[in-house]
């Protein structure tokens, strides 16, 4: 499956956000977890979102449009990015307002590294979100990395390190295998057909 997915705005501020006029579905999570990858399977286009082994390749907001009907939003990564101080602290003021005052945000995806367990600044963007009255689904992405027989034992560390309940969605997710596209699609979906 490919879509027709089109980067319309890279933002470091409000005033630079495209109109709030279509639903939105943001992407979060430290550097170098595989946001970018993610965002490239799940629209079917390998260089959508620029994929780098260097933390902090995404340094703006980016918009994308999906078949002219929503936007995934792709958020900068939080941790070790390697870049300005002065950025960082841009990004602690832009994201934040980016998530609680945009009007057409249906959800966050809360995108983590299925082979390390929660760090502090991922509890610490969970703690937010849950806040906020912003719908949350979780993705641990590089599944494919995984033994089999490490599986159960590394989602329940995923889990129990964020405080997870029954009622959060969580998908193990692979850009190379695909494993937990079609899910999460579908979840995504879900929080698209919502009314706003």
């Amino acid at each position: 499956m490919s879509l027709n997915a089109i980067l319309i705005a890279s933002a470091l501020s409000p005033e630079d956000f495209p109109p709030a006029n279509k639903p939105e579905i943001a992407f979060a999570g430290r550097s170098n977890v595989g946001k970018s990858s993610l965002l490239n399977a799940l629209v079917g286009r390998k260089g959508l979102a620029q994929v780098s082994k260097s933390p902090g390749k995404t340094q703006c907001i980016h918009f994308y449009e999906i078949d002219g009907k929503f936007r995934f939003v792709d958020l900068p990564g939080y941790g070790f990015a390697r870049v300005s101080k002065s950025l960082r602290q841009q990004w602690g003021v832009v994201i934040p307002q980016y998530i609680k005052t945009r009007p057409t945000l249906r959800a966050v995806v809360h995108v983590i590294d299925s082979r390390h367990a929660p760090m502090e600044s991922d509890i610490e963007l969970l703690q937010f979100l849950r806040e906020i009255p912003v719908s949350i689904l979780f993705a641990a992405t590089k599944s494919d990395k995984l033994k089999s027989s490490e599986r159960s034992k590394v989602v329940d560390v995923l889990k129990r390190g964020l405080a997870l309940n029954e009622e959060d969605r969580f998908f193990l997710f692979s850009s190379v295998t695909r494993e937990g596209c079609r899910e999460l699609w579908r979840a995504i979906q879900e929080e698209l057909s919502k009314p706003s």
